[in-house]
């Protein structure tokens, strides 16, 4: 059983930055795909990024790319999310998750374990 752990959310303004990042434990962390995904108020839960094990593929959301940069640290068991020129869209709870197997995927079901999310305010 894996457990993750979101931290590094909080209000910043637009055009601002946050690391968000996500501490593993429970399981054998370098052979899980992770990935970020966030839901706004009012909308659904959609994919923000995703990694290989290697951390040598990554998948964005077009929305976020060029702006937001996700990475692995295996040593560390810790994956993170990168935002830059945060946007007052972006606001929403983030969530990391990880599934099981060696290909990136954006599709929420092959997540088997999410954190419980993390808070991220952009302003005007």
């Amino acid at each position: 059983q894996v457990q993750l752990v979101e931290s590094g959310g909080g209000l910043v303004q637009a055009g601002g930055s946050l690391r968000l990042s996500c501490a593993a434990s429970g399981g054998t962390f370098s052979r899980y795909v992770m990935g970020w995904f966030r839901q706004a108020p009012g909308k659904e839960r959609e994919f923000v990024a995703a990694l290989t094990w290697s951390g040598g593929i990554t998948y964005y959301a077009d929305s976020v790319k060029g702006r937001f940069t996700i990475s692995r640290d295996n040593g560390k068991n810790t994956v993170y999310l990168q935002m830059n020129s945060l946007k007052p869209e972006d606001t929403a709870v983030y969530y990391c998750a990880a599934a099981p197997g060696p290909i990136p995927t954006m599709r929420q079901y092959e997540y088997h374990y999410w954190g419980q999310g993390t808070q991220v305010t952009v302003s005007s």
